[in-house]
């Protein structure tokens, strides 16, 4: 089983269409495109019944976390695909993440089965997933290029768009539609580095008025297509006591009878 630990600084910016290939034009001197070119990245995000983790995220505390599936390029029943556990304290980002084929990430995350052996990086996942109660809460994806220094390998950058999101079909291999999150003519940059960043990005970011901001992809659609359309209320019911959520995310009624539609 392939186990990956990262940590970096993160940093992120939202370009309109001249700013980003302005910022393009720059960077290929310094940088090069990686092997996969522009692909797809499918993920799905655990939360509690009444999503307090992304919550509490939106709150901007000195320390969070995240469970997610994730998936590159087009998604089959023979994947392989990353159960990860990131983390972010004082401004740094910790990620923890393991490769499972789907059906064992499907058996894991929502069914509770760990896959044999456990690495300590599956028992850390498991341990955040009994901890807080988490079951499959959003689908995002998006198409992404990405960069990596030439001369620094560990300085990556990654331009994102087509952000979308579902909060049905919560499966990996169902398909990448979802809500647009961001305007068609709107790219998401993200700065991936784990220590200052290289003098020459940080004129051109200046030269072109590109700033930082504070923009989480499963903040932004739990803002504006769970919490405003009153999915939250709804499901904080549920989580209440008149229903019971299990980690598979069915929801069994005190009668035992079964509904939901987490279940792959």
């Amino acid at each position: 089983m392939a186990q990956e630990v990262f940590e970096r600084y993160e940093k992120k910016y939202l370009l309109d269409t001249p700013q980003y290939h302005s910022l393009i034009c720059e960077m290929v001197k310094w940088m090069c495109a990686d092997q996969f070119g522009r692909h797809i990245i499918s993920n799905i995000y655990f939360d509690t019944g009444n999503f307090e983790l992304i919550r509490r995220s939106i709150e901007k505390p000195e320390y969070k976390e995240k469970v997610r599936l994730r998936a590159y390029g087009p998604v089959s029943q023979d994947s392989t695909v990353f159960a990860e556990l990131k983390k972010k304290a004082g401004g740094i980002v910790y990620k923890r993440r393991a490769a499972l084929k789907l059906k064992e990430a499907r058996d894991f995350l929502y069914r509770g089965i760990c896959p044999e052996p456990g690495s300590q990086i599956i028992k850390e996942i498991d341990y955040a997933m009994k901890r807080w109660g988490l079951l499959p809460k959003a689908f995002i994806a998006y198409d992404r290029l990405a960069f990596f220094g030439r001369e620094n390998p560990e300085l990556r950058v990654t331009f994102d768009c087509r952000i979308r999101g579902r909060k049905n079909r919560l499966d990996l291999a169902g398909g990448d539609f979802g809500t647009e999150l961001i305007q068609p003519a709107q790219v998401l940059m993200e700065v991936k580095i784990p220590g200052a960043m290289p003098l020459w990005m940080s004129r051109r970011l200046s030269e072109l008025s590109i700033f930082p901001v504070s923009y989480s992809k499963y903040g932004m659609y739990y803002k504006e297509n769970i919490y405003k359309q009153g999915s939250y209320r709804e499901d904080m019911m549920k989580s209440s006591g008149s229903w019971r959520l299990n980690r598979c995310g069915k929801t069994d009624s005190r009668e035992g009878e079964e509904g939901g539609e987490y279940c792959a």
